[in-house]
């Protein structure tokens, strides 16, 4: 994969992860304490789903990470190299994604 379609690739990973992201807010905001309104099934639930969304909230900051830290590589002229051993990663595992640090021996031995 070169860089021009990898950085293709990854803005459109990192723009669709924004969206998420816009899309979860309500989710993620405070629930209200308002036994009258609320039963406390209801709020239950409601803060299940908050968790919920909070969650996913963490791991779509930690794809972003990635991603930029993929872009910044490919800025450096470091794109497509792996941070362990410096060897080529192979072209179907970025085409897989793009935000892959390691090679496939690599990886195996960090359980990544």
């Amino acid at each position: 994969m070169d860089d021009k379609a990898a950085r293709k690739a990854l803005e459109t990973q990192l723009a669709a992860l924004e969206d998420e992201e816009a899309l979860g807010e309500s989710d993620r905001a405070t629930v209200e304490l308002d036994q009258e309104s609320v039963g406390r099934l209801s709020r239950m639930d409601a803060l299940q789903v908050q968790a919920m969304a909070q969650a996913q909230s963490r791991r779509r900051a930690v794809q972003k990470d990635r991603i930029r830290a993929a872009l910044a590589r490919i800025d450096e002229g470091e794109f497509g190299y792996c941070l362990a051993c410096g060897e080529e990663i192979a072209a179907k595992r970025l085409e897989n994604d793009p935000s892959v640090t390691h090679c496939i021996g690599c990886a195996g031995n960090q359980g990544t």
